[in-house]
């Protein structure tokens, strides 16, 4: 596994399909994610977001086909060089026990401690600066249990970012957010992949906010089928309305644009033209 530059990682997955019991998620989908790309994951609940995350991660084995790290399948990393090439946030943090919140974010940097498992100064410095990252400089003693669920979700996102890993995966990092948290953490995010050059890849339920600030988009459909592309190839009407099924439209206000959903006659008249029936 030598020879990868230490700076980026490169992602591929090759005809890989997803299932759950009889469904087929995705259909022997083959792509790769460069370094320096931001992409976000949408599709309808039940699409396979969460499943694809886990995929790309290495804690779920596909049904068929396979996901490779830097031209190594992920099922043959070693754990600790796995995670010092990839982070991965899950879709919710269950805290247990009673901890500060630098504590809680130091748990990521396991795979860069010495051979004592001791931390090291430049440890708790790459923690301080997650949290001052995510605007969290002034949590850090504070008892992760008396956090609100935004504030959680926040110190969990700073915990990977810790990690200093090339390739993010983040399952819903923005639930629990209001808005301006939402695209404070979108922003870091876009700045952390940029210098040097890592590979971000979220799943989102706001087309919009993935409109803004990723480059390109992944859109599961939920029936096996999967658009790969830059981001405003793929989040488009046409596409999106197939996807959620749902009419979508794009409005137009000077140079921003929004997808949003078809007034109810719109989508009722075009019911009506799809089955040929009239009232």
């Amino acid at each position: 596994m030598n020879g990868y530059n230490a700076a980026s990682a490169s992602l591929s997955v090759q005809r890989l399909t997803l299932r759950a019991g009889a469904r087929t998620l995705l259909d022997a989908f083959t792509h790769t994610f460069y370094a320096g790309e931001i992409w976000c994951i949408a599709g309808p609940n039940g699409a396979g977001k969460t499943t694809l995350i886990s995929t790309l991660a290495g804690l779920s084995q596909p049904s068929a086909g396979h996901v490779e790290l830097d031209g190594v399948r992920v099922a043959d990393w070693p754990p600790l060089p796995l995670a010092q090439r990839r982070a991965l946030m899950p879709q919710s943090a269950h805290d247990a026990f009673s901890a500060s919140v630098l504590d809680v974010v130091m748990l990521n940097r396991f795979p860069h401690l010495n051979g004592w498992g001791w931390e090291s100064e430049a440890d708790r410095a790459a923690a301080q600066d997650a949290l001052h990252v995510l605007g969290l400089g002034d949590f850090a003693s504070r008892d992760v249990l008396s956090l609100s669920g935004g504030e959680r979700q926040r110190v969990a996102l700073a915990a990977v970012l810790c990690q200093q890993a090339p390739l993010l995966l983040l399952d819903e990092p923005l639930s629990h957010l209001d808005l301006h948290h939402q695209i404070d953490c979108l922003d870091a995010l876009t700045a952390w992949a940029r210098e040097p050059r890592r590979t971000v890849m979220f799943s989102c339920h706001d087309l919009n906010l993935a409109r803004r600030f990723a480059t390109h988009a992944l859109l599961l459909d939920g029936d096996g089928g999967a658009y790969a592309g830059p981001v405003h190839d793929v989040l488009t009407p046409t596409l999106t309305s197939r996807a959620f099924g749902y009419p979508l439209i794009l409005i137009r206000d000077g140079e921003h644009e929004a997808l949003i959903p078809a007034p109810r006659a719109h989508h009722e008249s075009r019911a009506t033209h799809d089955t040929g029936h009239g009232a």
